[in-house]
């Protein structure tokens, strides 16, 4: 379907908006008219009154003129004085594509690219474009691979789709504000009904009679049957237009492919779906590690750390991607399963342009680390950018560690304190276990119906693995209380604890680590035998919780 086509189509939903908008005006009209007609007295003018309510909310959202405006993601708005290579590889793939480049270019913190143009007129006059370039796709693709990213992006521009983008947002706004008007009046009519007969309820209460039952069933049943009318068309023009927005997405793949090749943008398409999730896993356990201690990486980090992650995760043992998730498509989905995006362009001829490897296109930032430091500005919350910040990330990981392991609960530990009465701590733990109390204090941990049932040693072994992990925990929880435990920061896996405490001479071989192992099994062993681990911990005057 071409741009002058899908300008009609988009025309005429939102004439039908307007249609159904003017219909349902003429049947309250109408029924006005035979209630004066036939009606007299309190009953016609109270049903005129609320024909009038009705009409309100269908009146203003016919005469909502102005097309909402998206807001622009938070980043950094970077000129071509800033960064003149980026702007370059903007300008020529604008060039290729035969249409007009963006005025402005704005760095944000998402995976993701989106072209934007604030057109006039409904869409039939041109306005300002806009680039939104999320740094971590700079981060994790390669040149070749952002190039098949952009050129899918102005596929946009060249189809008209970002013009025609005002006509279709007017139409969903105008239908959602009608329903949400007729939800908010159908659900206050209901909070007063409710309140009525609640009260009601409570006089009779008080003259010992017996309560109504509350039933709000009929209140505000003409708003809701008028908020579903719209939500019919709702659904009709949400699955008309968003179908045309998955036609859009897969002419734009071919304006990719044929811009920039072929293997670069199906090559981008897989890796994007990785390359979210790791930065999805980034943030979660590195960017925000300090967090909840009111500590922030070093200067630009919160967001160029993510370079450092995928830079020492690249040296493992290759890995070949995984399959890409073939996700149902849904008639209210925006972009096609990108599964079939990738198989349709895979299907076009060899053009013979290989995907380059080249390295990262982070590479075309002037300067890359002072971009990071501004996106964190940017977007990090000002309550956020007022916390002090961490010299180095094995201070951000140690900090954040020793508040993890005084915060810690474990299954174990309520167990405990639900079996003793007493607070959960390692010395009532150890004490239950050389009173022989050990698995009697397991029933009390949740459980699987089949370790449940279980009795004798099958329990035991059930068992034993939940109680390993809540124990080996809440024996390092003492050694960080007592400082003798530090941890081993790393990129490429989880941090590793490291046991600083003196270890027993008649301790295993293996250091520390290989004596805390030995002691705690020797704690859960069908024998229970708690002395090594004892051993390994020093004299406190007030264990840990």
């Amino acid at each position: 379907m071409g741009a002058t086509l899908r300008a009609l189509r988009a025309l005429v939903l939102l004439c039908g908006f307007y249609l159904l908008s003017l219909l349902l005006l003429a049947a309250l009209a109408g029924a006005d008219a035979a209630v004066v007609t036939w009606v007299h007295g309190p009953a016609g003018i109270k049903i005129v009154a609320v024909s009038v309510l009705l009409a309100v909310p269908v009146v203003r959202g016919m005469f909502m003129l102005r097309t909402p405006r998206g807001e622009r993601p938070p980043g950094v708005e970077v000129t071509e004085a800033d960064e003149p290579r980026l702007w370059a590889l903007v300008r020529e793939l604008a060039a290729a594509t035969g249409t007009r480049a963006p005025d402005t270019i704005v760095l944000t913190a998402d995976v993701n690219a989106a072209v934007s143009e604030d057109a006039r007129l409904l869409g039939l006059r041109p306005g300002p474009r806009l680039l939104c370039l999320g740094v971590p796709l700079l981060t994790g693709l390669t040149e070749a691979q952002l190039r098949g990213v952009l050129a899918h992006e102005y596929g946009h521009y060249t189809g008209g789709d970002t013009r025609l983008s005002a006509l279709v947002v007017r139409g969903r706004v105008q239908i959602a504000r009608v329903i949400e008007h007729f939800r908010e009046k159908a659900d206050g009519k209901v909070a007063a009904e409710r309140g009525r007969q609640e009260k009601a309820a409570a006089k009779r209460v008080a003259k010992g009679k017996k309560a109504k039952e509350v039933d709000t069933a009929g209140a505000g049943v003409t708003y809701r049957m008028m908020a579903s009318v719209y939500t019919l068309y709702g659904n009709l023009y949400l699955r008309a237009s968003l179908s045309t927005a998955r036609a859009q997405e897969y002419a734009a793949d071919r304006a990719a492919a044929r811009i920039a090749g072929r293997d670069a943008i199906a090559s981008a398409l897989r890796e994007i779906p990785a390359l979210s999730a790791s930065h999805d896993f980034y943030l979660d356990s590195y960017a925000t590690l300090g967090l909840p201690v009111r500590l922030l990486p070093p200067r630009g980090e919160f967001f160029g750390g993510f370079a450092r992650l995928l830079a020492a995760r690249a040296q493992e043992p290759a890995e070949p991607r995984p399959e890409l998730p073939a996700m149902p498509a849904s008639p209210y989905d925006s972009h096609p399963p990108i599964a079939e995006r990738v198989r349709r362009i895979e299907a076009l001829p060899d053009d013979g342009r290989a995907a380059e490897a080249g390295g990262p296109a982070l590479a075309l930032l002037t300067d890359a680390e002072g971009t990071l430091a501004a996106l964190e500005d940017a977007v990090l919350a000002d309550e956020i950018l007022g916390y002090p910040r961490a010299a180095a990330w094995q201070e951000l990981l140690d900090a954040a560690m020793v508040r993890n392991m005084s915060a810690v609960r474990t299954p174990l530990h309520r167990a405990l304190a639900e079996y003793t009465g007493q607070p959960a701590t390692l010395s009532a733990l150890l004490d239950v276990v050389d009173d022989g109390r050990l698995w009697r204090l397991a029933e009390r941990l949740p459980l699987s119906d089949e370790a449940a049932a279980a009795k004798g040693r099958v329990f035991r072994e059930f068992v034993r693995p939940r109680l390993r992990s809540s124990l080996r925990t809440m024996v390092l929880a003492e050694f960080s209380a007592r400082s003798q435990l530090s941890w081993e920061f790393s990129w490429s896996r989880a941090a590793a604890a490291r046991l600083t405490g003196p270890v027993p001479h008649d301790a295993p071989d293996g250091g520390p680590e290989a004596a805390l192992e030995a002691a705690v099994n020797a704690a859960l062993a069908d024998r229970p035998d708690t002395a090594p681990l004892r051993a390994l911990l020093p004299p406190a005057a007030t264990p840990a919780v």
